[in-house]
């Protein structure tokens, strides 16, 4: 059978010269050519929404991309089954007895092909419309992805402690070795994170005058606490909170939320509380002109000690 006598026209049982016939039946291509122009723009705005989206764009351009797919991509897919499929009513003489097993399964097989090859006699449609949809489908995945934030890598195990960061208090002045006396502590940061987000979560440490002499708190430390200075991470191990009290005659760090204290003289050794493991200390130096400075990072997270048991 050719494909004009299988058209919606010759299905129908109509001729293309009909009058009667809507301008659509007798010029299919022109119909077809608008349909797939209809689909493009959907298709298009379907992935400038997608791009808008991922970059944050303002709202009405997320609306008007998103709705201009869904709108573009629906009116193709209308107009092609009401002017480019058969339309009806189709009546079939039926046999008064039931059909046996075999006439019924050859049935399924004859519409099953009719309705496959209405789709093929039209691939640039068929494309059209499957690309489209492939597209929003991927694009509908960007709220999920996006929302799900930049991927942590190696953030959760580091900070923004590096070689020779300066040590600054809250306000970004730099901690000269002659600033605390023996006793005192401070908050202090790497410079450059003191006034960020980051910097006040992650980064705070609490710097400690023990001596005036180099303080070794632990074996492998030997250089770590110049001219008596201490500094360990201020967050707690057990839940995060900051670990900003210290009792000076006990030399003992305390966290105010579960009253977890930590010997500063060892290494920071939780020694009452729930605390799991100690606080981890940050190596310092005193360098040519006096100042206090990150010999490195932390050799190991900060924080609650899942992120701890995360990394083994």
């Amino acid at each position: 059978m050719s494909d004009e006598s299988r058209t919606p026209v010759a299905l129908a049982g109509l001729r293309a010269d009909d009058p009667h016939l809507e301008p659509s039946a007798r010029n299919p291509h022109v119909v077809e050519a608008v349909i797939a122009a209809l689909m493009v723009v959907g298709t298009l705005c379907t992935a400038g929404f997608g791009a808008a989206f991922w970059v944050n764009a303002k709202p009405w351009i997320l609306g008007a991309t998103l709705g201009g797919g869904l709108l573009f991509l629906g009116l193709g897919l209308i107009a092609w089954g009401k002017y480019l499929m058969p339309r009806g009513p189709f009546v079939e003489e039926r046999h008064p007895l039931a059909n046996d097993e075999v006439e019924r399964e050859a049935l399924a097989s004859v519409l099953v092909d009719r309705g496959a090859s209405i789709i093929k006699r039209r691939p640039l449609l068929g494309g059209l419309l499957g690309g489209g949809m492939g597209i929003f489908g991927i694009v509908a995945l960007f709220p999920l992805l996006r929302s799900l934030g930049p991927l942590p890598k190696g953030t959760l195990f580091h900070t923004d402690w590096r070689k020779g960061s300066y040590l600054v208090d809250q306000t970004g002045r730099r901690i000269f070795e002659g600033d605390l006396a023996v006793g005192s502590i401070v908050t202090v940061f790497p410079e450059g994170t003191e006034n960020t987000d980051r910097g006040q979560a992650v980064d705070q440490t609490v710097l400690i005058r023990l001596s005036n002499e180099n303080y070794v708190t632990q074996k492998g430390r030997a250089t770590w606490g110049p001219k008596g200075y201490v500094a360990y991470s201020k967050l707690c191990t057990h839940l995060g909170c900051p670990v900003g009290l210290y009792e000076q005659q006990l030399q003992m760090l305390v966290c105010p939320c579960h009253q977890s204290m930590f010997n500063v003289t060892d290494g920071a050794i939780p020694t009452f509380g729930p605390a799991p493991r100690p606080l981890p200390q940050l190596p310092l130096y005193i360098d040519a002109e006096g100042y206090l400075r990150a010999q490195a990072d932390y050799d190991q997270p900060v924080g609650p000690g899942f992120w701890e048991r995360g990394r083994s």
